[in-house]
């Protein structure tokens, strides 16, 4: 990852350097509609437990990204749609091509991760299932692609 989000003029600018593009993307509108109409999705959160503690995507399921363990995820069918996130897609693209390498055959990386979802006004869970305005910004360099809701740094 870069070692300053701060050095890009635009969140496109940041990603488009950023992504490798070995993973499909997905955008944050598509995920609610497949929810939205009650399309299985199974939605992986590919940032450290602290990042997730604070907020994450309802129905969420953490996979973390240094402490990642393929095994957690045996029970998860092969076939099913999964959309990997982090904070702004760079873990979760890492995360989802070993899935990809482990025979998974629908992976996609949410465009932007959990600071494009809040940004476009989607709501995010605390622990308790309950939904809160934090967000785990990584650190305050990249904290600056979170416009929306509140930086929480727990």
């Amino acid at each position: 990852m870069s070692a300053c989000g701060q050095k890009y003029s635009s969140f496109k600018e940041m990603t488009d350097d950023l992504y490798s593009h070995t993973v499909p993307l997905i955008y944050a509108k598509d995920v609610m509609d497949s929810l939205s109409n009650n399309k299985p999705v199974v939605i992986l959160d590919a940032r450290e437990q602290e990042e997730y503690n604070v907020s994450h995507l309802p129905g969420a399921i953490y996979v973390g990204y240094d402490d990642f363990e393929p095994e957690k995820l045996k029970h998860i069918d092969k076939s099913k749609t999964i959309v990997v996130y982090c904070s702004v897609g760079y873990r979760s693209e890492k995360i989802g091509e070993k899935l990809k390498a482990l025979g998974y055959k629908n992976v996609f990386n949410l465009y932007g991760g959990i600071f494009d979802w809040k940004n476009k006004g989607f709501r995010v869970v605390d622990n308790q299932g309950k939904e809160t305005e934090k967000v785990h910004p990584y650190n305050e360099k990249w904290g600056v692609w979170l416009t929306k809701g509140e930086k929480a740094y727990e």
